[in-house]
């Protein structure tokens, strides 16, 4: 008769637990009319793994807080400048941010942050988490913007220069790709790549 497979094996007093924790993702809006998406997107990442996420000034503007997922914990700009960070302290909330997260997807990803991380300018929550980034760890863009700030030969030199540090790129057609396609391109990369989750 077959048995199951432990779920944790005693040793001495403390239990191992061998079943593998929940990827953890930290999600993240810029302020376009594409954050509208963002409960959503936030939503659907929540069943499959534990959550975070992260909203611009600018993108507040869109993002209705009423719809947002109660499991996940947003935070902004105003969470980063009052958490502390004080000389000597190790509560700088876009540190503990980075290190928690295994992989970190910016959804929508406007022209003006694409600008400030390919120029390394962090001068908000978002964008000083992707400086301090470890990027031995996955990043995930999905842009929205406008099509003529799109065709910019600017927009070509920021993604040229952010294409270097390895990050993935989502694209939809003419506009942010859908929360179903986000979600599937960054299930299926942890399906090919698992996470070493510790």
């Amino acid at each position: 008769m077959a048995h199951p497979a432990p779920q944790n094996v005693q040793r001495g007093k403390e239990p191992i637990n061998l079943a593998p924790r929940k990827p953890r993702i930290l999600l993240a809006a810029c302020g376009s009319v594409a954050a509208m998406k963002f409960a959503v997107i936030c939503k659907s990442f929540s069943d499959r793994a534990e959550v975070k996420a992260v909203a611009t000034r600018a993108s507040l503007r869109y993002i209705d807080i009423a719809s947002f997922p109660k499991d996940v914990d947003l935070y902004t700009d105003e969470h980063e400048w009052s958490c502390g960070g004080q000389v000597g302290g190790d509560n700088v909330l876009h540190i503990e941010l980075q290190r928690w997260a295994d992989l970190m997807v910016i959804a929508p990803l406007t022209a003006n942050t694409l600008a400030k991380i390919a120029g390394g300018i962090c001068d908000n929550l978002l964008t000083c988490i992707v400086r301090a980034w470890d990027y031995s760890k996955p990043m995930f863009f999905a842009p929205g913007m406008n099509t003529f700030m799109w065709k910019s030969p600017l927009t070509d030199k920021h993604l040229t220069t952010v294409d270097e540090l390895g990050v993935s790129f989502i694209f939809g057609n003419k506009s942010m790709a859908e929360p179903s396609q986000i979600r599937s391109s960054v299930m299926l990369f942890l399906q090919s790549r698992p996470l070493p989750l510790n």
